[in-house]
């Protein structure tokens, strides 16, 4: 099996060079570090990464502009990434840019291996409790503008609820055990749900359910 490729971008040298040796001690291959989000841009366009594993406050260019502009080259890596509880702010900010989601610094070494894995498999890192805090948290002043009218008229009962389960952090596994159907069968429903959205990820469909009311604090759909 071909090893994963991943790009580390940190500023600070010796939290790039744990991260690598982490990584690389894993079977995971860093094919490239960067120190800013510009250098990071710049590295994923001529290596063409699985994954970036990104910090937020950088010079120059941080994260959340770089991952926008990963996610609009022809072939964008999956970007996944790094903050600490003091800059709550900054991730749902990255959500929005296109991050496949987002892991705690203060994480495990067997958590990162694992975060970078589900990310690069396509799926979305949302840690339940982090993530119901930092988005209930940055979306609980109303908006300057009113957000763009959507109605979900199409979606089915169950892809309502699932859509609800999923703005909650849980996992399709969780869900299934929730609604006492396969995990199959939740995966079929959000494969659904999420093209009725018109949304790419589970991260995009948490991020539309809160901006477009569809979910209000306390988790309740509207």
């Amino acid at each position: 099996m071909t090893a994963l490729r991943v790009v580390v971008v940190d500023d600070h040298p010796l939290v790039r060079s744990g991260i690598v040796g982490v990584l690389e001690s894993q079977d995971l291959e860093v094919v490239g570090e960067a120190e800013d989000g510009e250098s990071a841009v710049a590295l994923a366009e001529s290596l063409h990464p699985d994954v970036v594993l990104m910090d937020i406050r950088m010079p120059r260019v941080d994260g959340i502009e770089a991952t926008r502009r990963l996610r609009e080259l022809p072939d964008p890596p999956r970007v996944l990434v790094l903050t600490t509880f003091d800059l709550d702010e900054y991730v749902y900010r990255a959500l929005q840019a296109g991050a496949a989601g987002f892991l705690l610094k203060d994480a495990s070494p067997d958590r990162l291996v694992e975060a970078v894995r589900t990310v690069a498999a396509g799926e979305a890192l949302l840690a339940p409790a982090v993530t119901r805090r930092l988005i209930e948290r940055y979306l609980r002043e109303p908006a300057a503008e009113a957000p763009p009218s959507r109605s979900f008229d199409d979606l089915t009962e169950r892809e309502r609820e699932i859509w609800l389960l999923i703005a909650r952090g849980l996992s399709n596994a969780e869900i299934g055990s929730q609604l006492f159907v396969s995990e199959a069968t939740v995966k079929a429903h959000v494969t659904r749900l999420l093209a009725k959205l018109g949304v790419r990820d589970r991260v995009q469909a948490v991020v539309l359910a809160y901006e477009t009311g569809f979910v209000r604090r306390g988790a309740e759909p509207a």
